[in-house]
């Protein structure tokens, strides 16, 4: 299950975890104009983990979801 959620500077995108025990934490997805912020917290440490990725960055995770092991140089984005 997820939910979208547009806001002032952010779209937000919330991954609930659904299923078999043990489930995972949720995952928050902040996306900014100019970058991408991905939040979960860890009971473990009793802390929210956070990274942040460029829009570049981004778009390559979205290419190499769908190609095989290798390595790869994406051509610039036109704008």
């Amino acid at each position: 299950m997820f939910s979208i959620e547009h806001e002032f500077d952010a779209t937000v995108i919330t991954l609930v975890d659904e299923g078999s025990a043990p489930l995972g934490e949720d995952v928050i997805i902040n996306a900014f104009e100019e970058c991408v912020t991905i939040e979960q917290y860890d009971p473990r440490t009793d802390s929210t983990n956070k990274i942040t990725v460029s829009i570049a960055q981004l778009r390559d995770l979205r290419a190499a979801l769908d190609l095989p092991e290798g390595v790869y140089i994406q051509p610039p984005e036109s704008k």
